[in-house]
């Protein structure tokens, strides 16, 4: 793990902001626009070493509705804050 970072990512989708954290070796555009797709749910994200997978293009994952893709190291633009979880969305309705 020597060598590793640590990113933020944020992006849209389908006007929606979202942000992650994602420790990488190096950071590039394709490589954010391949990480929000997978944090969307459109990217597959590879096994360590036994999955070679296409990694999703800027074009493919604006067919998705993914935007605004920006990504920075930690430490360096604004303090991280992680977006408030609707827990109702998640919970099975009582009976």
């Amino acid at each position: 793990m020597a060598g590793q970072q640590l990113y933020v990512v944020e992006y849209e989708i389908h006007g929606q902001y979202r942000t992650f954290i994602i420790r990488l070796e190096r950071m590039d555009n394709a490589e954010a626009w391949h990480w929000a797709s997978c944090d969307a749910g459109v990217g597959i994200i590879p096994r360590f070493g036994q999955q070679k997978v296409r990694k999703v293009s800027r074009p493919m994952a604006e067919r998705y509705g993914l935007s605004n893709v920006r990504w920075r190291p930690t430490g360096q633009g604004p303090e991280f804050v992680a977006p408030a979880i609707d827990v109702k969305k998640f919970s099975a309705p009582s009976e």
